[in-house]
């Protein structure tokens, strides 16, 4: 990608009349500063493609001579391209020497920031370094153009900033990297915010130092006081848009693609920071709020969210605008705070000294106090009644109560204790209860009864002076129990098995019983094991009680169950010859006992089939692998000997010759014997 010069100009300006201006302009390669207007020369100039071409038509060409904004203008420039780091600039050799070589002019090699020109004065100085410039080039779209703003606003020595107004024009056709991006050049430390430009005028640890990030630069702009002026093509318009609400006192403006109305774009940028009056304060201590609200002419006021900042827009010269600043403490701070306010553009600043008011100044004396019914002045915090008027707040008048002491009757028998019970205000010696607090004295609370699972009174009462008064059948101090006990009966009609007494409808068992009805215990039998043996008996005849069956189990009635559900309520248990029955207890009254038994399930012993199954199956496991062995082995010996006659049959050497034997005679010929010439 091709980059052209970009440009920054900084502009300071007074006053129409005796103000300087201080401009700086930095475009893609190239930036711009200029001297003082020559008004007298206007009419020379002449309309150009170009900018560059405009300013080197004629010296007084200059857009900025064109601005009839000062009579004292400096001007100078900077370039900037992207970081020498892959993926933003070629490394290769070649490429850094001349990054465009597609083109035909001259291409210098790529750098990040160039501060070419201090502000100046002088046209000619400028005119002379605009005409060295040259385009350069970068690999990706994105350029480095927060690096150039941020070094340009922290470089003031370097840049030769005066304490007038300072405007920075920023000019480019493309978007910009932000912080973040230098991690895909391996570049993973934050812009420190110091001022790097080397002796000849270049951003030396540029890559050393990720891009800056918005914050940044919009904090840095505005500790040096410069108000930035993005001149950009329409492509890139809406970015820099979304930007400029970020940066506060900014402006953008469309620049055509010769650049032809970048006069007019600047001078409506311009008038537009220039009519606008933004009023900020420096960071506020902790407790402290702030609101602002904006008198910009007329009657016309504009109300500021708190911690917001005052702003007028549209001020004409010699208009008065006011600012009305509200603070609000909510705690006390521990010394003075220096609090700095400044308009956005301007360098003068207003430093106020904050200070917390926590004690009473006994000598500050307010009269008539609102606080005190208007009836007396209040003093340390106090309220002096004037004659006549009485009570803490001289809200009583004299005449119409005759006790000489009006919270007497707000207190308890004694005197003592807070008024009203802490529940209320005392009026004229009578309680103003809060809330559902009631009686005399707003002793009584309808809302402070004990809860039962969240709910006042269970639900089952009414509170009534912080007492649950309970339903009938309900007691507790939530009215929690309930005076029913058909929880504590079990299925024999016993109260809590007799091992307990009911509480609430629950059993409250006795020491070593547990269970909900309190019937069981560690060392006692379940119902299961207590009546195993008369279901055993009692069906199938056989048991520790077989020989009597009709005396041990005469409390039991036993029945069978052809095809009974099984589910959990089922017994499970073993016969003496380790064969499984289940039973189901059902308690009768009277204490009598329901046992209904489950048959048995007869089934042939089939153990000698599967030990044969196991052992046949074994084996023919074993002849099916002999098998598949053998018919492997037999395969792979055909196919051998397939292979082997097939070869004999086709025989690659003479048949009267065996191709293995080798001759036991070995020849050897000296290669230096020479035989004699046989006689002519």
């Amino acid at each position: 990608m091709v980059a052209l010069s970009m440009v920054l100009v900084f502009l300071l300006v007074l006053s129409r009349s005796e103000s300087e201006l201080d401009a700086k302009i930095s475009s893609p390669g190239e930036a711009t500063e200029w001297g003082d207007p020559d008004l007298s020369l206007l009419g020379s100039c002449k309309p150009a493609p170009s900018c560059k071409k405009c300013i080197l038509s004629h010296p007084s060409c200059a857009w900025c001579k064109q601005l009839e904004v000062t009579q004292s203008v400096l001007i100078g420039f900077g370039s900037f391209v992207d970081k020498t780091v892959l993926p933003f600039v070629s490394t290769v050799p070649s490429k850094l020497r001349h990054p465009c070589p597609t083109r035909l002019e001259r291409c210098q090699p790529p750098f990040s920031f160039h501060h070419v020109l201090s502000l100046t004065g002088d046209a000619k100085a400028f005119e002379r370094e605009v005409g060295r410039q040259s385009v350069s080039g970068n690999l990706d779209s994105p350029e480095g153009g927060f690096d150039a703003i941020l070094q340009a606003a922290l470089c003031q020595e370097q840049i030769g900033w005066r304490n007038v107004s300072r405007l920075l024009v920023f000019t480019s056709d493309d978007t910009f990297h932000t912080a973040g991006d230098g991690k895909l050049g391996g570049i993973f430390m934050p812009s420190d915010g110091h001022c790097h430009l080397d002796s000849n005028g270049l951003y030396s640890r540029s890559p050393e130092f990720d891009y800056p990030s918005v914050g940044q630069v919009a904090q840095a702009l505005s500790a040096a006081n410069i108000q930035p002026i993005f001149a950009v093509t329409s492509a890139t318009l809406p970015v820099y848009q979304e930007l400029s609400k970020l940066i506060p006192k900014s402006a953008v403006g469309e620049l055509s693609e010769n650049s032809s109305n970048v006069v007019q774009l600047i001078m409506d940028a311009y008038n537009s920071l220039s009519s606008t009056v933004t009023l900020e304060h420096s960071p506020l201590p902790p407790g402290v709020n702030i609101s602002y609200e904006s008198q910009c002419g007329g009657h016309e006021k504009r109300a500021g969210e708190p911690g917001d900042r005052g702003q007028c827009n549209h001020v004409r010269i010699n208009q008065t605008v006011n600012f009305l600043v509200t603070f609000q403490a909510t705690r006390c701070l521990p010394g003075p705070h220096f609090l700095k306010f400044r308009a956005l553009g301007f360098s003068e600043e207003l430093t106020v000294e904050l200070h917390t008011l926590c004690d009473c100044n006994c000598n500050d004396t307010q009269l008539p106090a609102p606080h005190c019914s208007d009836h007396g002045h209040l003093q340390c915090g106090v309220c002096s009644c004037d004659p006549g008027r009485l009570g803490r707040l001289c809200e009583c008048s004299e005449s119409e109560l005759s006790s000489p002491d009006l919270e007497s009757g707000c207190r308890g028998p004694n005197g003592t204790g807070p008024l009203c019970s802490g529940k209320g205000r005392c009026q004229c010696g009578r309680c103003s209860c809060s809330g559902q607090s009631s009686g005399r004295l707003c002793e009584c609370d309808d809302a402070s009864c004990e809860r039962h699972e969240g709910i006042l009174c269970g639900g089952f009462g009414l509170c009534q002076c912080g007492v649950c008064h309970c339903h009938a059948n309900r007691t507790g101090r939530a009215c929690e129990c309930s005076g029913d006990m058909d929880g504590c009966v079990g299925p024999e009609g016993r109260l809590c098995s007799g091992h307990g007494h009911c509480k609430c409808n629950r059993c409250q068992c006795l020491d070593g019983y547990y269970g909900a009805l309190c019937d069981q215990c560690p060392g006692c039998k379940t119902p299961c094991e207590r009546h195993r043996d008369c279901a055993e008996c009692g069906a199938f005849g056989t048991g520790l009680l077989a020989t009597n069956c009709s005396m041990a189990c005469a409390h039991t009635n036993v029945t069978l169950a052809l095809a009974p559900m099984l589910d959990d309520g089922w017994c499970k248990e073993r016969t003496l010859d380790n064969q499984l029955f289940f039973f189901l207890v059902e308690e009768e009254a009277g204490g009598r006992v329901m046992l209904r038994v489950r048959p048995q399930e007869k089934g042939a012993d089939h153990t000698q089939a599967i030990v044969l199954g196991c052992v046949g199956g074994i084996v023919a496991v074993g002849l099916g692998l002999v098998l598949a062995y053998r018919l492997s082995v037999e395969i792979y010996d055909r196919r051998e000997y397939k292979r082997f006659e097939k070869e004999r049959q086709q025989p690659n050497w003479k048949q009267d010759r065996n191709p293995l034997y080798k001759s036991a005679v070995t020849t050897i010929i000296n290669p230096r014997f020479q035989a004699p010439e046989s006689p002519l």
